[in-house]
């Protein structure tokens, strides 16, 4: 896939033209102008998403407004984006994989400020997705749920939760699993202990271990966003790939702000704004399911329930208490994945 060849080569470029004059409020023309640049800063699966969202949204406010707008993206883990922008990756909006990705960058810099999740519908995710299986035609190790991924012989291919969003959610939801079914907290970390065994690489992102799966040929299972599934299949062929729906898995919900501090000072608050309000738009909507990911519009999830299997979904809050409350304990330094991973050796 040209997009899994070229991620890293993309991230960079996108990196560096964050950080020249043209994308900083002294170069862009600004709200009132006859131009304007923003700079999203996103996960690492979005970029097929935006690249579709991205000429709608240009097309509705020149129609709109008159003014030409100019989006430039930055993608990678998504926890090393968020200390991206807290280090000074001067960005105007931010479209990350988890909620405490955002609150960190309230919490330790001026370019977001507190409360930034009530101020878009549905806590400020879009869109939703899951936690799913990819394994390769014929599934020739018979993977079937969670309990498959820590049988010998098994490799398991998972990114980094230090650094990946998406590898948070995955460990997540393989303990969300284990507890249920295991006895709790005890039960639950020996069974990601194990799971973590078999895992030969931890990539920085979901779409580095994508690319490490589906084109290195390492490993029998990928622990995928759902989107990134479905994508694999799309563009690398249902005749090599086939996803797996486990038992249990976990609601992800990916967060939207406008990094209100940085676009004050470029003079860009109203177009972000208006750029993150058009993806509750029916049209973005329409593109969401389309890419595979859950819309939270009541027409593209109508028009899309077909396309998604029907899957026990926990929650962060429901099941964790939060994303403060998870983070804090299980990834951390010196917390419950630190621990797992000093076993795995």
């Amino acid at each position: 896939m040209r997009s899994f060849r070229l991620a890293t080569i993309l991230a960079i470029g996108a990196a560096i033209a964050a950080c020249t004059p043209s994308s900083s409020g002294d170069a862009a023309v600004g709200d009132t102008g006859k131009s304007v640049e923003l700079l999203n800063v996103s996960y690492d699966p979005t970029r097929e998403l935006y690249e579709a969202i991205n000429p709608k949204f240009k097309d509705s406010w020149k129609k709109a407004t008159g003014q030409e707008v100019t989006i430039n993206m930055s993608h990678g883990g998504s926890g090393k984006q968020a200390r991206a922008i807290i280090d000074g990756l001067d960005a105007d909006v931010a479209t990350l994989a988890l909620a405490y990705d955002l609150d960190e960058i309230a919490g330790q810099s001026d370019a977001l400020s507190p409360g930034w999740q009530s101020r878009l519908p549905q806590n400020s995710a879009p869109y939703t997705s899951t936690i799913v299986f990819l394994v390769r035609k014929g599934n020739p190790k018979g993977i079937r749920d969670w309990d498959d991924l820590v049988r010998p012989g098994v490799a398991v291919i998972t990114p980094n939760p230090k650094t990946s969003g998406g590898a948070r959610w995955n460990f997540l939801a393989a303990w969300a699993y284990a507890a249920r079914k295991y006895g709790g907290e005890k039960g639950a970390q020996e069974f990601v202990t194990r799971l973590f065994r078999n895992v030969p690489v931890l990539d920085s992102g979901a779409r580095g271990a994508t690319t490490t799966f589906s084109e290195r040929g390492i490993g029998d299972v990928l622990l995928a966003w759902e989107n990134e599934a479905f994508l694999a299949q799309k563009e690398l062929g249902k005749d090599k790939f086939e996803i797996v729906v486990p038992s249990v898995s976990i609601l992800a919900e990916p967060p939207v702000a406008v990094l209100d501090g940085n676009a004050k000072r470029h003079g860009t608050e109203k177009v972000a704004e208006a750029y993150l309000k058009f993806l509750y738009s029916p049209e973005a909507q329409d593109i969401i399911g389309a890419n595979f990911y859950r819309p939270t519009g009541a027409a593209a999830k109508a028009k899309y329930a077909s396309q998604f299997p029907q899957i026990d979904l926990v929650t962060i809050d429901g099941e964790f208490g939060g994303w403060q409350a998870a983070q804090k304990k299980f990834f951390a330094d010196g917390g419950v994945f630190d621990r797992i991973f000093e076993q795995r050796r």
